[in-house]
């Protein structure tokens, strides 16, 4: 069963709209999705009843809104994705971030202005305050520029301060930035970042992503919600300048329960700025004071001065020299035949967090790929 598609077409984005529009919740529509072969126009042909056989978790006034949805027009929608080029990544997609698909509430689908790449999956999310002082903006553009300029593309949701610094440090330092917004594409939110979220997409290095319907205005309840495919997208979630209760706490949250790493950065305790911080540092997010200690903590640390860039392997026997002696290790007892965590593993003394640390470093170095099932293989 074929179930990767090309990049939807006029008439399938339209159906993706539809889809998108009722606002069903993902782990209820995942089974629909699958049910269909990740076919949106035979979806929505379907009956209600149809539908409930296969996802008896919807209620009826979620089949009401899926049915009415499918019925209505998506002119004005239409009229912005021609206008701005947007297309519609749907979850089976090569296209749609590899991290995220792996979460239980991964957006069904994506609606992308600009280019989306498989090397983003090497991200950090770097999160915090919409009232940041320039303490905090200081840390999120030097950070982010220098984690950029090594590898690491950084994903926000382009809000005001932290989230607007974060996107413009990884700019500036020639590296990648994905962009979530909490409303639809064609809507610009925060009005003052339209040209930073052009600039985004106009130099190639990134992308703006919403789950959301293009055109869709901003709703406090989006925000939060949009905030699990910030961290979902991501290796780790680095957290500057936040208070308790701000939105960054909840990407936090969102990351530690997707398995990803927290890091964060201690601020000044008088003003109750960094308290969100301080309190996930307490409860064992990583304390963080230079890019570097990322980088380690991820398992990059000692790719130097640049982690996607380095050059590939110029030959299947000829391993370069600055490897280590884990990497060498590993590189030698890769072949052509896939081979999992587990099998690499036997008769090594290191453990399967070293190994996948290891693959991890190897593959953002073009030295292995990565196959389906979390296999490995050796690039020749």
């Amino acid at each position: 069963m074929n179930t990767q598609p090309t990049l939807a077409q006029e008439s399938t984005i339209a159906d993706w709209i539809r889809i998108a529009r009722a606002e069903i919740a993902p782990r209820k529509l995942r089974p629909l999705l699958e049910a269909y072969e990740f076919s949106a126009a035979a979806l929505l042909k379907a009956t209600s009843g149809q539908w409930s056989s296969h996802a008896p978790r919807m209620i009826e006034t979620e089949k009401l809104r899926l049915s009415q949805s499918a019925r209505d027009s998506v002119d004005d929608a239409m009229r912005i994705i021609e206008k701005q080029g947007v297309s519609a990544v749907p979850i089976n997609h090569p296209d749609y971030p590899a991290n995220l698909r792996e979460i239980d509430d991964a957006s069904p689908v994506l609606f992308v202005r600009g280019t989306l790449k498989a090397d983003d999956r090497f991200s950090i999310a770097v999160v915090g305050s919409r009232r940041a002082t320039a303490y905090g903006l200081s840390i999120a553009e030097r950070f982010s520029r220098d984690l950029a300029a090594r590898g690491l593309c950084i994903v926000s949701g382009g809000a005001r301060g932290i989230d607007t610094f974060s996107h413009r440090g990884a700019l500036k330092g020639g590296g990648r930035t994905v962009v979530f917004l909490g409303c639809g594409i064609g809507t610009s939110y925060p009005p003052e970042n339209r040209h930073l979220f052009d600039e985004v997409v106009s130099s190639g290095q990134g992308a703006i992503v919403s789950e959301y319907v293009p055109g869709v205005e901003p709703s406090p309840w989006r925000f939060p919600a949009r905030n699990r495919l910030i961290s979902g997208m991501t290796m780790g979630t680095f957290v500057i300048e936040s208070p308790i209760d701000s939105g960054a706490m909840i990407t936090a949250s969102d990351a530690a329960s997707q398995g990803r790493d927290v890091f964060a950065v201690p601020g000044p305790i008088e003003t109750g700025r960094s308290a969100g911080c301080h309190r996930l540092i307490q409860e064992g997010a990583k304390l963080v004071e230079t890019p570097d200690d990322i980088l380690k903590e991820l398992g990059f640390f000692q790719m130097g001065e640049s982690l996607a860039r380095q050059p590939s392997l110029p030959g299947f026997n000829a391993p370069p020299e600055d490897l280590d002696t884990d990497q060498r290790l590993i590189l030698d007892r890769l072949t052509l035949q896939p081979q999992s965590v587990d099998a690499l593993l036997a008769g090594i003394d290191l453990s399967a967090a070293q190994v996948s640390a290891v693959l991890t470093i190897l593959e953002m170095r073009g030295l292995t790929r990565r196959l389906p099932g979390n296999a490995f293989v050796r690039v020749l």
